[in-house]
């Protein structure tokens, strides 16, 4: 059945942005049909050139502005919303927060959930420069290695020194590392043929400690010309404490292998959250913009409203952030997190009433309600994904007072919601934005449910 579409590939059109998308590109109708555009902004008059069809929607292009949002700020840079590192970039800082908040309320509102009220996005000072970890990949481009960042849905790497959004010390280490691999001629990991040897560049920075980790991703056991790679780093990064060389030699989008060898230093660095002592190593989740985390966290632990009194589960509890912090307040924590070497860094911590599992959060929560376990307080923190519906169940059983929902991701809060409302529990507060990622969409929140 052929679809009539209103409009056609590599025309032009004159339209007004309507709307911005959760992943920040504008919106425009041409005869009900919608059309999403990067890099355009509500209330803009633009003409839009069409760049790819499909029967529901089209995408395409900025090439000419005959209006200007007030909101909009001119980016020096285009490589930051071309690749995605920053894209809000080109949206003036209040109205990022805005946009933020208006996301949450847009999906509650969607769900017919509109008596849940939406507070104004805790936002960051200096919204730049706060990323404490790169991974940046390394990519042959006509001829030179080059150390940066894909473009938008491709595997294009764009060169890229200044990454505007990581640590100004990260960023210099990774250019310190990649001229040592153009001196040493080490070859990069080409994916189609699986030849090559460094495939991608971690560094990470404690916020507080300033100690240094480098991590070079090798296709291979073998780092040929370690010792002066490593001489290297060393005399160029003066804050650097740990080398190591991960080995991932599987044809895989997988970042890092399993594999660590520290080449010079120590296994890991340290940093401190909310005065707490982290042992992060390569593999460690740990989050990457601690400014704002701690204030994410004391949200959380502020509104579980804890005297030492309470026993708290603390699911997804990754290297124990939030366990380890909630600890001080809490007469018993327990946490579990599917990642090993994450629950070995939170045992690593030796806090005597923090408890600690490997395991799936869900199959855990189910152990511990048959086991008869009666938290006051349960605090989540899940992926992307969202609670698994058993998990949810379980908690209803266990029926502590308070669920702490700690999210990355408002659609699966909002589901998730709905879901807690058929076991007992109700939002009590207005769920409290928090900008962990300032110039990308990415949205962090806080939400109290209470026992019915």
């Amino acid at each position: 059945m052929k679809v009539n579409v209103p409009v056609h590939k590599n025309e032009e059109y004159q339209a007004k942005v309507i709307d911005l998308t959760y992943e920040g590109n504008g919106v425009v109708k041409i005869a009900d049909f919608p059309v999403f555009v990067p890099n355009a902004l509500p209330g803009e008059e633009v003409t839009v050139r069409v760049t790819k069809m499909t029967r529901n929607f089209a995408w395409g292009r900025v090439m000419a502005w005959q209006t200007k949002s007030a909101d909009r700020v001119d980016v020096k840079d285009k490589k930051y919303i071309q690749t995605g590192i920053a894209p809000l970039g080109h949206l003036k800082y209040p109205a990022q927060l805005r946009f933020k908040q208006h996301q949450i309320e847009e999906l509650l509102a969607k769900a017919h959930l509109d008596d849940i009220k939406v507070a104004p996005t805790m936002g960051m000072e200096r919204p730049y420069h706060y990323r404490n970890k790169a991974q940046v990949p390394v990519k042959l481009v006509r001829g030179k290695l080059e150390t940066g960042f894909y473009k938008r849905g491709s595997h294009t790497l764009v060169p890229i020194e200044d990454f505007y959004i990581q640590d100004p010390k990260i960023d210099e280490a990774i250019v310190v590392v990649r001229d040592l691999l153009r001196k040493y001629h080490v070859m990069p990991y080409d994916e189609r043929t699986g030849k090559g040897v460094i495939r991608t560049v971690m560094a990470r920075r404690g916020y507080y400690s300033h100690e240094v980790m480098v991590v070079l991703v090798t296709n291979t056991k073998r780092l040929p010309m370690a010792e002066q790679i490593v001489d290297g780093i060393v005399a160029g990064v003066p804050e650097v404490k740990s080398i190591v060389q991960n080995v991932n030699d599987k044809r895989t989008n997988k970042l890092l292998g399993d594999t660590n060898k520290t080449l010079w230093g120590k296994d890991e660095i340290h940093d401190q959250l909310l005065g707490i002592d982290f042992a992060i190593s390569p593999l460690s989740f740990y989050q990457v913009n601690p400014q704002q985390t701690e204030r994410l966290y004391q949200t959380a632990i502020g509104n579980a409203g804890l005297d030492g009194s309470q026993t708290v589960i603390d699911a997804y509890c990754g290297i124990g952030t939030i366990s380890l912090a909630v600890a001080k307040h809490a007469k018993q924590v327990y946490g579990v997190e599917i990642v090993p070497a994450a629950i070995a860094d939170a045992k690593h911590n030796g806090i005597k009433n923090a408890e600690f599992v490997v395991g799936k959060a869900e199959d855990q929560f189910a152990k511990w309600q048959a086991a008869g376990l009666k938290p006051d307080v349960v605090i989540v923190d899940p992926p992307r994904k969202g609670l698994a519906e058993s998990l949810i169940e379980a908690t209803g059983k266990m029926g502590p007072q308070k669920v702490i929902y700690v999210s990355c991701n408002p659609a699966t809060l909002v589901r998730d919601i709905q879901r807690f409302a058929e076991v007992g529990y109700h939002v009590t507060k207005p769920i409290q934005p928090v900008d962990q990622f300032p110039q990308t969409t990415h949205v962090e929140s806080v939400t109290l449910l209470e026992r019915d």
